[in-house]
């Protein structure tokens, strides 16, 4: 089992009190996750339950729910021995939360749950554990993860500065052709492992196939769901653009109102995600037009032909989500940043960059008072403003 980056994360969370939820895409490696905490947990009070077992839901389907305890202690677990119960795919059997909050409440037993979709989970959660939960994302492998996969790894270099001055040619081309490699194909686990190209691409069509079987048909009450195909399908052309509800509505011949519902779903699912423009106020981030990224380029390549540029700029995102907020920044035929993180740094993603281009982009940042400014470029640069992608 390979390490993640929420793996020492979550461990920290053994001892802590609250009940543990972590969400994400199906098949970003959830149960793998959580059985590495699991084992790393040594007391003999704990137990791991997947909920997709209708005999493990039947454990929790009691009106006394003090009755539980008795099936988890049938099933091995000692209460007196501070209590852990992993349960996995929750979502498949949504009643199980009034128990979980009961059984932390008056057995202090501590709980770590997974679940495939924050559509369903987000609205699950809130009111039932308000205080009691702490809600941890897990997303495909970015490149820093996808080294340690492949028994590449490196040190991180967390800086934006460090990374535009300590560039080597050397560890560049060690790198490249695993960069390549995901930019092709994405960083789904399964898919990450999988050495033969066809098989690969095998996977990423399951994928897609289980989220539109699973999650689409299962959690979305929409009508006409080949409508949704049709849309998310019409998206691929449209990464790193802003989104025109009116246009998509137009083209697929859909009311305005559903294109806002087929993307909070498609966002909601971690399938898009969806970028806010820069604002100083909050009010101004609300109204602006938001940009769109595909959940990984696997996937994307998958769906549709997308541009060389379009593939580099939704990896370039996916390994900038670690920072905590991600905006852009663009005038009405105007210039344009494409990426601003954490409210202080400007990104321009290029493939091959150029001084120009890092003076264009200083002149911008410096009249947004944004002081720190880098191009993040696919092709090595020495260039003294530029970071190399695999970098990030």
């Amino acid at each position: 089992m390979y390490p993640r980056r929420l793996t020492s994360i979550l461990t920290k969370e053994i001892d802590r009190p609250g009940v543990v939820v972590l969400t994400g895409m199906r098949q970003v490696g959830k149960t793998t996750l959580m059985r590495q905490i699991f084992e790393r947990i040594e007391s003999p009070g704990k137990i791991f339950l997947d909920l997709e077992n209708p005999l493990n839901q039947k454990i929790f389907d009691e009106d006394n729910f003090d009755n539980i305890i008795i099936n988890l202690e049938r099933m091995g677990l000692s209460v007196t021995k501070k209590p852990f119960v992993f349960l996995d795919e929750v979502q498949l059997f949504p009643k199980v939360v009034r128990a979980v909050k009961y059984l932390y409440d008056h057995y202090r037993i501590k709980f770590f749950l997974t679940g495939s979709s924050s559509f369903y989970l987000k609205n699950l959660f809130p009111e039932s554990l308000a205080g009691r939960k702490i809600v941890y994302e897990l997303f495909p492998l970015d490149f820093e993860e996808i080294l340690v996969f492949k028994g590449r790894e490196k040190k991180p270099i967390r800086r934006f500065s460090l990374m535009a001055k300590n560039k080597n040619r050397v560890a560049f081309e060690i790198y490249k052709k695993h960069f390549e490699e995901y930019l092709e194909f994405g960083g789904f686990p399964a898919v990450v492992l999988e050495n033969k190209l066809e098989r690969k691409r095998q996977i990423l069509e399951d994928i897609f196939k289980s989220y539109f079987e699973k999650d689409i048909k299962t959690l979305a009450d929409f009508k006409d769901i080949g409508k949704l195909r049709d849309m998310i399908l019409l998206l691929t052309n449209r990464v790193g653009s802003k989104i025109e509800i009116s246009k998509i509505s137009s083209e697929l011949g859909i009311s305005r109102e559903t294109v806002y519902s087929y993307l909070a779903f498609l966002e909601k699912t971690y399938f898009v995600f969806l970028v806010k423009p820069f604002s100083r106020s909050v009010n101004g981030e609300v109204r602006g037009a938001r940009k769109l990224y595909f959940c990984d380029n696997g996937l994307l390549n998958y769906l549709g032909k997308v541009t060389d540029g379009a593939l580099f700029k939704n990896a370039v995102f996916h390994n900038l989500k670690k920072h905590n907020t991600i905006n852009y920044y663009e005038k009405y035929k105007g210039p344009e940043i494409d990426f601003i993180v954490d409210k202080k740094v400007a990104i321009g993603v290029k493939i091959k960059a150029d001084a120009s281009d890092i003076k264009k982009l200083k002149r911008i940042s410096r009249n947004l008072n944004i002081k720190e400014y880098y191009t993040v470029t696919k092709n090595h640069s020495d260039l003294p403003k530029s970071i190399l992608a695999s970098d990030l």
